[in-house]
């Protein structure tokens, strides 16, 4: 895929996706002959994974510590010692996911409260 289907497909600007190569969080996984940024699902995939961190406060160093990880973690060669730190890290990731999702679900709530007693007030 070129690198405005994967903008389309990810939600993500083209600027952002080349910020995200020039910092080595996903690379092309080829390029064309003309040179231009061809990506992969894997590659599609990592974007995604990025794309669920930020708004959740991952720093951009958290992102490449988790798809450090997950690559990991996807390696059949990958000896098992890596694999079970790996299996660690994303645990502590997967821990701080679901403190923000709670955080967020009370903060959603305190907005529908809100929204329900301003509306009481406007009718």
């Amino acid at each position: 895929m070129q690198i405005g289907q994967v903008a389309s497909r990810t939600e993500l600007s083209i600027k952002t996706i080349r910020h995200y190569d020039e910092l080595g969080l996903v690379t092309p996984s080829a390029r064309s002959a003309g040179g231009f940024r061809l990506y992969t699902e894997d590659d599609v995939q990592r974007l995604l994974v990025i794309r669920r961190m930020k708004p959740l406060g991952f720093t951009l160093e958290e992102m490449r510590e988790l798809l450090d990880a997950l690559d990991v973690i996807a390696d059949a060669d990958a000896a098992h010692e890596a694999v079970a730190a790996a299996r660690v890290v994303l645990a502590g990731f997967h821990e701080r996911a679901e403190d923000s999702c709670t955080r967020l679900r009370t903060q959603l709530a305190y907005a529908e409260e809100l929204t329900s007693i301003l509306k009481t007030h406007a009718d």
